[in-house]
């Protein structure tokens, strides 16, 4: 489990999966004999009232064996973070701290050895990310062998979703009046990650 201070606790399901679309290259990992981990592109369904997180995996990776052991994963979704400096703050002492927003998806995954399926996985996957393309790649437009060959590379799975867990860490624990400045600190930065932040943080500020 992750440390969740209260402060720091989202548990809104609607933020928490705006969160997953967004990040969806998530950390996957699991434990037999040791920790193994893998960084795998995902797509997030909901069905009959469940989320399912839907990845595949080469098939001389290790974790495979976790796959069709069955047992707990972790999917680990980072979003954006940010160094914030004492400096920012109206008032002292302070210390450095990182704001940052992360959710953890516990579930047990469930391996899907059916070529039609992860054929349509496949093509769902693809499509969302080539979709930013002036001319995007069409898995359809590919020999069918060299599909038919890759495809029997890889082990596609679903991971049903047994507890999500949010921490957006921004500032939520200082003073209501120290966050503009904190916010408009890291939009005068040119990194995207604090660009992301500062975005979170308005967010938040917003609605309240």
């Amino acid at each position: 489990m992750v440390y969740l201070p209260p402060h720091f606790t989202e548990a809104r399901e609607e933020v928490l999966l705006e969160h997953i679309e967004r990040h969806d290259f998530a950390l996957l990992i699991s434990r037999r004999d040791e920790l193994i981990a893998s960084q795998v592109p995902i797509l997030a369904e909901r069905r009959d009232g469940q989320l399912y997180l839907q990845a595949h995996l080469a098939r001389g990776n290790p974790q495979c064996l976790d796959v069709y052991e069955g047992g707990e994963m972790l999917a680990i979704f980072t979003g954006p973070h940010a160094y914030i400096s004492p400096s920012w703050y109206g008032a002292g002492p302070a210390v450095p701290t990182w704001n940052y927003a992360s959710v953890h998806a516990y579930g047990t995954p469930r391996a899907i050895d059916d070529k039609e399926w992860l054929g349509g996985f496949l093509r769902r996957l693809s499509e969302r990310h080539e979709a930013r393309e002036a001319a995007p790649w069409r898995m359809q437009d590919q020999p069918e062998t060299f599909l038919d060959g890759m495809m029997n590379g890889i082990l596609g799975f679903e991971i049903a979703v047994t507890r999500l867990e949010g921490k957006f860490k921004l500032s939520q624990n200082r003073p209501a009046e120290d966050r503009p400045c904190i916010i408009a600190k890291l939009e005068a930065r040119e990194d995207s990650d604090s660009h992301g932040v500062a975005r979170l943080m308005k967010e938040r500020e917003a609605t309240k």
